[in-house]
């Protein structure tokens, strides 16, 4: 097994190369993928930047005629993350190592994306000190910032590469007697106004024999909870917190996309479902919140997340779209509605207490739900015990009626 260093060997091939050697000279197999595009790489490497443009299932040859550099990185982060899963799958890979700056990042991380939770992933770039959400996505990916450009191995660019690489070597090499867990594995949503419902229920599923993975819900952790069952690491899913829905219909900055709530449906695990948070739509400082907005009710949650209370309007049509999501579900699957409120926010005498609002929500959720979802309608607050022992109950019921119960 080897660990994976892609790379441009035409313009960093002296810092890929030393990069190899701190990893050899640590007794770690190196494999070097080239990824460059523009002129003949420095050395030898073990997969060619034809092999590459071939797995993309294009020609090298045809991305240097046509000179279009954005078209190329793109072609190139196909073919590498092609090569590397084929790795993986075959058993030859143990980690992916990359050096570059914003082009080869984001062809090393395309690659490294392509690879399973767990298998380690360390890029140092020049755009580490950034906005790394294009790069990381869901991914476990490590970042780690160049500080200068990676231009030359110098006193400083030595420091960093030699780290990153004996990192990595550690990860490798280093076999941790981490517990495994064959019990089955649910999922978990949960936002700070939803903290004590998800919580309590954390608990009960773990006095019930589960393994939990609670999933912070800013679009991020929604969207990983989504790869996570399509990989079918998770076997069931208490959905307490829908938020990032709210986020996706009137423009906040938690979206987590149009394809959240499709993987469970499409996987027909066991899910209960609620509407935790749908009160509110998430905005950064609050000189952020877009003009349009300025009138609407607005909690400051900290100096850098402004909330904003969800219309009645908003909440019915996120009521259709969470309740025409369920209806496509293959498996068994609840919808949990605590009618006392679905947030901290939303209790009586809160910033967001709107019966209207919530009363929109519930009778859309009515409305378009179909006859193969359950509706359990509960008096009750999301954060209430009562409420947490009422889903998990009807979420281990699923579980126990889909034979992968503890």
């Amino acid at each position: 097994m080897s660990v994976f260093i892609v790379g441009t060997l035409d313009t960093k091939g002296e810092e890929i190369a030393f990069a190899r050697d701190v990893l050899e000279s640590v007794g770690v197999d190196v494999h070097v993928v080239d990824t460059g595009v523009i002129g003949e790489p420095a050395f030898e490497p073990d997969t060619s930047a034809a092999a590459v443009a071939e797995a993309a299932g294009t020609d090298l040859e045809q991305l240097e005629r046509e000179g279009d550099r954005g078209q190329a990185m793109e072609a190139m982060g196909e073919g590498a993350a092609t090569l590397v899963a084929r790795h993986d799958e075959a058993g030859t890979l143990e980690g992916v190592l990359g050096l570059g700056g914003s082009g080869n990042t984001s062809v090393a991380t395309a690659a490294m994306r392509a690879l399973p939770y767990g298998v380690p992933k360390v890029m140092v770039s020049t755009m580490a000190s950034g906005d790394v959400e294009p790069y990381v996505e869901e991914r476990d990916i490590m970042m780690l910032y160049s500080v200068a450009d990676i231009e030359g191995v110098n006193q400083l660019s030595r420091q960093v590469i030699s780290n990153a690489a004996l990192a990595m070597a550690g990860m490798v090499t280093h076999d941790v007697d981490i517990e495994g867990s064959d019990r089955p594995t649910i999922g978990l949503t949960m936002f700070g106004v939803t903290t004590p419902c998800v919580q309590t229920a954390r608990a009960l599923l773990e006095d019930r024999g589960y393994e939990t993975i609670v999933f912070h819900a800013t679009g991020s952790g929604g969207r990983a909870m989504e790869n996570l069952i399509e990989e079918g690491i998770i076997d069931g899913v208490l959905d307490v917190t829908t938020t990032e829905w709210a986020d996706e219909l009137v423009g906040g900055v938690l979206s987590a996309g149009p394809e959240r709530l499709d993987a469970a449906a499409e996987r027909g695990i066991p899910q209960v479902v609620s509407t935790g948070a749908l009160d509110m739509v998430n905005f950064g400082a609050e000189d952020t919140v877009p003009e349009e907005f300025r009138d609407r009710t607005l909690h400051v949650h900290n100096p850098q997340v402004t909330l904003m209370r969800t219309t009645a309007e908003e909440c019915a049509e996120l009521g259709r779209i969470i309740a025409e999501k369920l209806t496509a579900s293959s498996g068994p699957t609840t919808l949990a509605l605590p009618l006392r409120g679905v947030s901290m926010l939303d209790s009586e005498g809160e910033d967001f207490h709107d019966p209207e609002a919530d009363a929109a929500l519930f009778d859309a959720l009515r409305e378009h739900v179909g006859d193969g979802v359950e509706l359990l309608e509960r008096d009750d607050h999301v954060n209430s015990e009562a409420f947490a022992r009422a889903i998990v109950e009807r979420l281990d019921e699923h579980m126990r009626g889909a034979n992968v119960a503890p």
